[in-house]
C-alpha cells in the first residue's frame, strides 16, 4: 500500500471514529434530556465560591496558555520580509477572542431556550463538559488532538508564505482565527455547568483572573521573548485541570443521583463537609467511585501512550534511552 494511501486510509478510520463518538455522546444527552426524574432535593450542596473560581481560572488560564502556544509556533517564522504577514494572524486571533465572546451568548441563549429541562440541564451540560475534558486530558489521543492540530497549522502557514495575491490575507487571518478559536470555545464548553451551579458573577471572576495570567505569559512569550518551559507548564497546568475534572464529576454525578439516573448507596464513613464544598467529594460510592474511575483514566492513558511509544520505537529499531549508573568515563585523548 502507498504511504498516502496509507495515511488517507488512517483519516479515515479516525474520522470514524469520532463520528462515532459523537454520535454516541448525542444519544446520550438525547436519552438524558427524554428520561424521567426523581425529586429535586433541596438540600443539595455546591462547591463553594472559591472552588468555582479557582476551577474557571484554571480552564480559562489552561486554554490561554495553549492558544498562546500554537500562535507562538505559528507566527514564529514571520521574520524579515515574512514580518508584515504577521499582522493578518493576530487580526485573525483578535477576531476569535471576539466570536468567542459572541458564542457565549449564543450558548447562553441556548440554555435559556433549554430551561424548561430544569436539574437535567444541569446535568447534560455537566456530562458535555466531562467528556471535552477526558479528551483533553487523555494521553492515548494526544498526539491527534494537540500534535496533529500544531502540524496542521505548520503546514497551512508555509503553504501561505509561498503563495501571493489578494487569498493571502484571508488565509492569514483565518491562520490566526483557529489558532484561538478552539480553545475558545473549549471554554464556553467547559465554563456553562460552572455558571449554572455558582452564577455569572462567579465565573466573571475566575475568567478574569485566568485572563490575567494568560496575558501575563502572553507579554512575557511576545514582548519580552522570554523562554518559557512550555512542556512543563503544559504538565502542570493539566495536572491542575485534573483536579478540576475529579471536582467536576463529583458534582455531576451528584446531580445524576438527585434525578435519579444512577443509585445511591451511603459509605460507612462520613466525609467532612468542606471537603464536598472544595473537592466535590460526597459520602456516595457512586461519587467517589466516578472520581477514582475518571483518575485512573487519565494516568492510565498516559502510562499506554508512553508504552505504545515505546514499543513504536522499538518495531523502527530504535532502542529506548536508559539512565545511566555512572558518568561517561573519561577516555586517554580527553584527559590529554
Amino acid at each position: 500500500m502507498k504511504p498516502d494511501q496509507k495515511t488517507q486510509d488512517s483519516n479515515y478510520t479516525r474520522l470514524a471514529w469520532w463520528l462515532s463518538g459523537l454520535a454516541v455522546v448525542t444519544g446520550l444527552v438525547y436519552l438524558m434530556a427524554t428520561a424521567n426524574t426523581g425529586p429535586a432535593d433541596p438540600t443539595e450542596q455546591h462547591m463553594s465560591h472559591g472552588t468555582a473560581v479557582f476551577n474557571t481560572g484554571m480552564i480559562v488560564f489552561r486554554e490561554g496558555l495553549e492558544a498562546i502556544l500554537i500562535f507562538a509556533a505559528v507566527t514564529a517564522s514571520f521574520l524579515g520580509a515574512n514580518k508584515s504577514k504577521r499582522r493578518p494572524v493576530v487580526a485573525g486571533a483578535m477576531i476569535a477572542f471576539g466570536v468567542t465572546i459572541a458564542t457565549w451568548f449564543v450558548v447562553q441563549a441556548l440554555l435559556d431556550v433549554a430551561s424548561p429541562l430544569g436539574p437535567k440541564l444541569e446535568a447534560i451540560t455537566g456530562f458535555l463538559a466531562i467528556i471535552v475534558l477526558l479528551v483533553v486530558l487523555n494521553w492515548f489521543v494526544h498526539r491527534v488532538y494537540w500534535t496533529d492540530w500544531i502540524g496542521r497549522h505548520h503546514k497551512r502557514r508555509q503553504k501561505l508564505l509561498t503563495q501571493t495575491g489578494p487569498w493571502v490575507l484571508i488565509g492569514l487571518i483565518a491562520l490566526g482565527f483557529t489558532t484561538v478559536y478552539r480553545e475558545g470555545f473549549e471554554v464556553v464548553l467547559f465554563l456553562q455547568n460552572l455558571e449554572m451551579q455558582s452564577g455569572t458573577s462567579t465565573v466573571l471572576e475566575g475568567v478574569a483572573i485566568g485572563l490575567a495570567c494568560t496575558a501575563v505569559v502572553g507579554v512575557l512569550t511576545f514582548w519580552l521573548h522570554q523562554k518559557l518551559p512550555y512542556r512543563r507548564m503544559l504538565v502542570l497546568t493539566g495536572a491542575l485541570v485534573a483536579v478540576v475534572l475529579m471536582v467536576m464529576i463529583g458534582g455531576t454525578a451528584l446531580t445524576f443521583m438527585d434525578l435519579g439516573w444512577i443509585p445511591s448507596h451511603p459509605t460507612p464513613f462520613s466525609v467532612p463537609e468542606w471537603m464536598g464544598s472544595w473537592f466535590e467529594i460526597y459520602p456516595y460510592w457512586e461519587t467517589i467511585g466516578a472520581q477514582l474511575l475518571a483518575g485512573i483514566l487519565v494516568v492510565g492513558s498516559y502510562v499506554l501512550a508512553e508504552h505504545v511509544k515505546v514499543r513504536q520505537r522499538v518495531q523502527r529499531g530504535e532502542q529506548p534511552a536508559v539512565r545511566a549508573d555512572a558518568p561517561p568515563l573519561q577516555t586517554q585523548t580527553e584527559s590529554v
